[in-house]
């Protein structure tokens, strides 16, 4: 999304007229990408979509604890079928690429710029709508009525950062964009400080609205790039199995399985997957700012809670090291967190419930040591899904499915052991020894 200080400098939006505006109908667009585009409409399903006024144009955003797609009836009406369907894959992709959350850079407009410039080389031009920042491509032409409104900063600011766009070349990354961008200091002070105008000079900018990409807290963006990163992995799969991906080529495809395919530490899949299982709090503030009413209202602040359940597997298999290996990573999460942990075997040992809340956390130990069903934690933990967000279960593996679960579920599978015939879009977490430094 732009920033309020910058969108004024925004070509001006068309929009459409009332009639139009009233009519216009985001769901048969997400049907007609059910349709055609499989893969955007996965990861539109993970989205809220939520229509408002408050912002010109469109844009993604990671807000309490949930992925959000604002979007303005009146921008969107004033497009073109196909633009509306490119702006929707342009949102996507900011999702798929993590511009929204882990991949920010400074100055960020310019990297707002960089981020746009690398999105819109994967979508056909004629799906963008007026005001994409595209590769190789220089601004259209200022108009007699835009030059009036326009002085001679104004007008050398533009063709300055057109000049420069023209100059490059498709498909690179946006970190190679944002280089290049930041190298020209005249485009690079034309972008971070354009010249005042009236709102209608017709100075370039993104077409849709980055605004909040750099206020969310380290715990924001952990939760929202996990839940992103879940929604991509599953995406590609369906895709894969189905052998159907729509209008996205090869290319494009190799880029994306990039993106997920990079080995994570098994501690940080842990780490997404309890704060994919928070839930948002928001209470009132009178020690914050109300930032509609300032003064009149108490602001708010927000926080996030969970309760997880861990399901200790007593096989043999699963040995004192690594129960230890787990325990002192549940140690650190155990911080903003309360875990109750159970051993199990064949049935779950409710006598050995311990919570752990604020860091305390109790020593490694055992109850059980009989054989492994999956059965007995899954149907422990859906009777108790009142009182818990989601529940781990550390095994081996070497039991048979257990079926659906009602209640999110995460393996943490010990180094020697492997996982059988599984729920795909379960999260499964590999553990792995760490090395003597």
């Amino acid at each position: 999304m732009a920033d309020k200080g910058t969108s004024n400098e925004l070509a001006p939006v068309t929009t459409a007229d009332e009639a139009a505006i009233k009519n216009f109908d985001l769901d048969k667009f997400l049907v007609k990408l059910q349709l055609e585009e499989p893969f955007f409409c996965k990861i539109l399903r993970k989205v809220t979509k939520v229509k408002t006024n408050a912002i010109p144009t469109a844009g993604v955003l990671a807000s309490d604890g949930d992925i959000k797609m604002w979007w303005n009836p009146a921008f969107l009406a004033s497009l073109t079928p196909k633009q509306v369907i490119g702006l929707l894959k342009h949102e996507c992709y900011h999702l798929v690429f993590e511009h929204t959350t882990t991949r920010r850079h400074d100055p960020h407009v310019v990297w707002n710029y960089a981020a746009d410039l690398a999105i819109n080389s994967l979508i056909p031009e004629i799906e963008l709508p007026k005001g994409g920042l595209i590769p190789g491509k220089a601004f259209d032409a200022l108009t007699e009525e835009q030059l009036e409104k326009m002085d001679s900063n104004q007008i050398n600011q533009f063709n300055a950062i057109s000049a420069k766009i023209a100059t490059f070349p498709k498909g690179e990354a946006s970190e190679w964009y944002f280089a290049r961008l930041m190298e020209d200091e005249a485009v690079k002070e034309a972008i971070t400080n354009p010249a005042k105008g009236d709102g209608s000079s017709g100075m370039p900018g993104n077409m849709d609205d980055h605004e909040g990409w750099g206020d969310m807290s380290d715990e924001e963006r952990e939760i929202a790039r996990g839940k992103i990163r879940q929604a991509v992995d599953e995406a590609v799969k369906e895709c894969d199995k189905k052998g159907h991906w729509g209008s996205i080529p090869a290319e494009t495809r190799g880029k994306i399985r990039e993106a997920i395919s990079k080995e994570i530490p098994w501690e940080m899949i842990l780490k997404q997957f309890v704060g994919m299982s928070r839930r948002a709090k928001r209470s009132t503030s009178r020690m914050r700012l109300n930032k509609k009413y300032p003064g009149i209202h108490s602001g708010h602040k927000r926080g996030y809670t969970s309760s997880i359940a861990v399901y200790i597997d007593q096989s043999g298999s699963v040995s004192n090291d690594e129960l230890s290996l787990l325990f002192g990573e549940l140690r650190n999460l155990a911080k903003s967190t309360e875990f109750v942990t159970y051993h199990f075997d064949t049935e779950v040992d409710e006598k050995s419930e311990a919570v752990w809340r604020n860091g305390k956390t109790p020593e490694t130990h055992r109850t059980r040591c009989g054989g492994t069903c999956f059965k007995a934690p899954s149907i422990h933990a859906n009777k108790n899904k009142h009182r818990f967000d989601g529940y781990l279960i550390l095994t081996d593996g070497y039991a048979p499915n257990p079926g659906h679960s009602r209640l999110k579920r995460g393996w943490v599978v010990t180094t020697g052991g492997e996982l059988q015939d599984f729920m795909e879009r379960e999260v499964k977490i590999k553990m792995k020894e760490r090395k003597a430094s």
